[in-house]
C-alpha cells in the first residue's frame, strides 16, 4: 500500500486545516487507517483511526472534538479534518495503513506508512 498525506501549511491558532491521503491502486477498502503526528523532539504518535469501512473511529484526548477523521472507499483516499486548531497541534502528520482489523485503535499494528505534511500553527 504506497500512501500519499498532503495539506499541511501555515495555519493561525483558532483556524481550520484538512489533511488528505490518497491511496493510488491497491485495495485501499480493506485497510484500516489512523493519522499519526510527530512534533519536534517528542515520539510519533496515533491521533486518529479509522476502521476500514469508516463506520468506527479513536481519537487521542488531545484532538477529541477538535479533529474528525473520514475516508471515502470510492476514491482511495482518507481525510483529518482539523478545527480549533493550537500551537500545540504543531507537527509532522503521517498516515498509515494496517492489515489489522481488529486492533486498528493501536499504534503498533501500523505498517504501511505515507511520507509526513508539515502542520504550523502559529500567529
Amino acid at each position: 500500500v504506497q500512501l500519499q498525506a498532503s495539506g499541511g501549511g501555515l495555519v493561525q491558532p483558532g483556524g481550520s486545516l484538512r489533511l488528505s491521503c490518497a491511496a493510488p491502486g491497491g485495495t485501499f477498502s480493506s485497510y484500516p487507517m489512523a493519522w499519526f503526528r510527530q512534533a519536534p523532539g517528542k515520539e510519533r504518535d496515533i491521533i486518529a483511526a479509522i476502521s476500514y469501512g469508516g463506520r468506527s473511529t479513536y481519537y487521542a484526548d488531545s484532538v477529541n472534538g477538535r479533529f474528525t477523521a473520514s475516508r471515502d472507499n470510492a476514491k482511495n483516499e482518507m481525510y483529518l479534518q482539523m478545527n480549533s486548531l493550537k500551537p500545540e497541534d504543531t507537527a509532522v502528520y503521517y498516515c498509515a495503513a494496517t492489515s489489522n482489523k481488529v486492533q486498528f485503535r493501536t499504534s503498533s499494528v501500523y505498517n504501511y506508512w505515507g511520507q509526513g505534511t508539515l502542520v504550523t500553527v502559529s500567529s
